[in-house]
């Protein structure tokens, strides 16, 4: 089918904002992760990174879209433990897993417990490169299971691609707010990198071979969410009400006529 009859169907444009949509819901864990990663850079490095990695995640998924034999074949069983059959996805997803629990439980002690150097507003801990690796490591997870989902829906690459470009669009453009949101509110921080816990639990489950349904994960993870702006919402109030009731002292210059 030629390009200008592919984009003058209706199907298509269907198509392709359902995948939109999709692959943003997909991506919400990638950005909470880039987001929490980049606090750990200086100030003037971490719009830098987040664009990097945001960019890395887009590439990654166009090149796996480009090889999807390859990705298919990723799928075929690589060897068999106690009767159950493994294949370099589901691997991947396991290692993948492992590494988020890794890293959510780390940032958790250290939020509660360490010292965050990374709170400070210019400085940072954490190099560039380092930060980037780490990202890399996600996206590669991450951008397998957006792309197994994509080829599960739609049969042309084109669409594919598009919906992906719109997709990492929208999460480059609310990455800064989120991050910027994330890092002001410490409960929202801790929110997030439990969220990040329940994914790793998720992909772990999946490459065993036990297929959790996302819809449950992402309507805990809103519901979740949905808490916590009330209880922003209710702190907000009280401390503004703590200031409307805060009492103003006047000093009264008692001191007398100077001759």
């Amino acid at each position: 089918m030629d390009l200008v009859t592919l984009f003058t169907s209706p199907e298509t444009w269907v198509a392709l904002l359902t995948l939109t949509v999709l692959e943003i819901v997909l991506g919400i864990d990638n950005v909470i992760f880039i987001s929490i990663l980049v606090q750990r850079l200086p100030e003037h490095q971490r719009d830098q990174a987040r664009y990097i990695g945001l960019g890395l995640a887009m590439g990654m998924r166009i090149l796996l879209l480009l090889t999807i034999s390859w990705i298919i074949g990723l799928t075929e069983p690589l060897f068999t433990i106690a009767g159950n059959e493994f294949s370099w996805r589901d691997v991947i997803l396991i290692g993948g897993g492992l590494f988020l629990l890794w890293k959510a439980t780390s940032e958790i002690h250290e939020a509660l417990e360490g010292e965050e150097a990374h709170d400070s507003p210019t400085g940072g801990t954490a190099s560039l490169g380092a930060v980037l690796v780490q990202i890399v490591l996600l996206d590669i997870v991450f951008s397998l299971d957006s792309v197994l989902t994509a080829v599960g829906m739609v049969d042309e690459v084109i669409i594919m691609i598009v919906a992906v470009v719109f997709a990492v669009g929208v999460m480059l453009f609310a990455s800064g707010p989120l991050s910027k949101f994330v890092h002001d509110h410490p409960s929202v921080k801790i929110l997030a990198l439990s969220f990040l816990l329940l994914i790793g639990v998720t992909l772990i489950a999946d490459g065993f071979g036990l297929h959790i349904d996302k819809a449950y994960i992402y309507s805990a993870m809103a519901f979740s969410v949905f808490v916590e702006a009330l209880n922003l919402r209710r702190r907000s109030r009280s401390k503004s009400k703590t200031v409307e009731l805060r009492p103003t002292y006047h000093v009264r210059d008692e001191a007398g006529p100077t001759s």
